[in-house]
């Protein structure tokens, strides 16, 4: 338990500063297939980390200057380990703004610090539905298979993950 509230609140600082100063894309954005080409493609793996973050940071960007607050404060209280807080705000986000994959994304990752393995899922569905290329996603969903004792599926979810995404290291 006191690992994984490390690497929560490790994971929400990261989350945090990444998001800061926005421009305003999407999971649509033409930013990212050159990217997703070069991490997938890079043999220099000190490029990988620079490339993995400004994916993170397309992925949060969001043209509503409300969904980007109800962001933020999700992500504060994820980071202060307030998960019904930070519920309360992604809840917010994919009712408000449903075709934002990132927001189904964080709430997914809360159902899955809450025990709630089945809404876990759910919401990572959701995510790749509207991100294919969801590494961090498929990655998670390779993590709750693996809970569960699910060792075919864990497998095949951080596979897919590692198509993606070749130098992930989680």
């Amino acid at each position: 338990m006191l690992v994984r509230g490390r690497f929560l609140v490790s994971l929400c600082s990261l989350i945090i500063v990444a998001t800061s100063g926005l421009a305003y894309g999407d999971q649509q954005d033409a930013r990212l297939t050159p990217l997703f080409e070069k991490l997938r493609t890079t043999s220099d793996s000190s490029e990988v980390p620079a490339v993995e973050q400004q994916i993170w940071q397309i992925w949060l960007e969001y043209e509503d200057p409300l969904i980007g607050e109800l962001l933020k404060r999700g992500l504060e209280a994820m980071a202060r380990q307030d998960l019904l807080l930070a519920l309360a705000q992604f809840d917010q986000i994919v009712n408000d703004a449903p075709a934002f994959a990132e927001g189904w994304h964080k709430r997914s990752t809360v159902h899955y610090f809450m025990g709630d393995f089945e809404a876990s899922v759910r919401d990572i569905q959701r995510t790749l539905a509207l991100e294919p290329r969801h590494f961090g996603a498929l990655s998670g969903l390779a993590v709750i298979y693996d809970h569960l004792d699910e060792p075919a599926a864990a497998i095949r979810s951080f596979e897919a993950a590692l198509a993606i995404h070749p130098h992930l290291s989680q």
